[in-house]
């Protein structure tokens, strides 16, 4: 089912298959989200939970037990229940059951929320454990972005802009296991704050950054100046990404994890940046997109 929403500046829509936003429209009509386009990447802005990334063979170990769970978590695949809707936001909810503890046997309540404010989009991701044993888990946004916005514009027109001067290595990603290999660089910053799109930067997949300097990040047209500003501050891990078929979008991604690394164990609690709740603890963790 499909959730609209709107304020004077922009609106926006809301899949309930997987809380995804499929929409961010700014003011003047133009579409800032990725339509789908299975000629590229069928996704919007799939959200990711209770795991980002890939598991090594699709498994994990968890108190003993071996689980098998896909790329990037179930979330993205199961329905969430409409808990309130406003005119210019919406709330959605996926509680624990049957099948979802078949692959991650916990229980909890995730919530996504959309909130519009002026001409930005946010989005909000609440974890509560509501069983009695501690909650480990991901999550993370994957909005991909339409690229150019003005027709006499090509992909290449567009910078990737941090807020601060970043040194970083981007580790590689293996091309058919989607495992990171921290031992290997593929994309390197040095004291730098500007990337120049072009599509070879995605040929060895997404970009993974690690404890930014930077809580923007802003993907705009050197000629217009038109874009989108991302706010991610709370999120230590950042993945930039687009298919390796030169597709005319960009994803910019906040995580909190990342996929399993060649050097991690399969333990499910050893994942990179893995999250802990107690028994009836809730952790909120929130990103905007501005339209520029």
């Amino acid at each position: 089912m499909l959730i609209s929403i709107k304020n004077e500046n922009v609106s926006a829509a809301v899949e309930t298959l997987g809380a995804e936003l499929v929409s961010f429209a700014s003011q003047d009509g133009f579409e800032h989200i990725w339509q789908g386009d299975t000629k590229y990447w069928g996704g919007h802005a799939p959200v990711l939970f209770p795991i980002v990334g890939a598991l090594r063979s699709n498994r994990t170990k968890i108190n003993g037990l071996w689980y098998e769970m896909g790329r990037h978590g179930f979330a993205r695949r199961r329905e969430f229940t409409v808990v309130e809707q406003r005119e210019d936001a919406v709330v959605l909810e996926l509680c624990a059951d049957e099948e979802t503890k078949k692959v991650y046997p916990f229980d909890f309540r995730f919530t996504v929320s959309y909130i519009l404010t002026g001409s930005s989009v946010t989005t909000e991701f609440k974890v509560e454990n509501t069983g009695s044993e501690p909650l480990p888990y991901s999550v993370g946004g994957h909005p991909g972005f339409n690229l150019p916005i003005e027709k006499d514009e090509v992909f290449e027109d567009y910078d990737i802009v941090f807020e601060k001067p970043e040194t970083q290595k981007c580790p590689a990603i293996h091309p058919t296991e989607c495992l990171i290999d921290y031992d290997k660089t593929i994309f390197e910053m040095k004291n730098e704050d500007v990337i120049p799109l072009e599509h070879s930067l995605f040929y060895n997949d997404a970009l993974v950054f690690s404890d930014l300097e930077s809580t923007t990040i802003t993907l705009k047209s050197r000629k217009s100046g038109r874009g989108v500003m991302m706010e991610f501050s709370g999120f230590p891990l950042f993945g930039i990404w687009s298919a390796a078929n030169d597709g005319p979008y960009v994803a910019l991604e906040p995580w909190t994890g990342c996929a399993t690394a060649f050097n991690e164990s399969d333990e499910f609690v050893e994942k990179r940046g893995m999250r802990t709740l107690n028994a009836g603890e809730a952790e909120k963790f929130a990103f905007t997109v501005f339209s520029i």
